[in-house]
């Protein structure tokens, strides 16, 4: 395993540790301003990485029901289209608690 590899290696076990980089550096017996040296270089080769475009294919939003039915105490049911906005269902739901 190269430097750069064993390096990496523990960078990640650290960001998935949940511990402070001072606690995983004394855990691992590592040198944490050498180990903070190492994030901060990982970190600058993450952002350097050159962006890509991926194609997106938009589709038009399908309506997965026809008609939302909110069912009361009762026989009470409302009917309402699935197009209803949700802010305004919300206020309606206060209303009715």
């Amino acid at each position: 395993m190269t430097t750069a590899e064993t390096r990496r290696e523990h960078i990640e076990a650290w960001q998935s540790s949940g511990m402070t980089q001072r606690a995983y550096c004394r855990v691992r017996g590592l040198n944490v301003k050498t180990f903070g040296s190492w994030v901060r270089a990982y970190r600058g080769v993450q952002c350097s990485r050159s962006a890509s475009m991926i194609p997106v294919t938009i589709k038009p939003m399908s309506s997965a029901v026809d008609v939302l039915r909110l069912r009361g105490q009762g026989d009470h049911v409302l009917e309402l289209p699935p197009t209803v906005a949700p802010h305004w269902l919300g206020e309606l739901l206060k209303c009715l608690g």
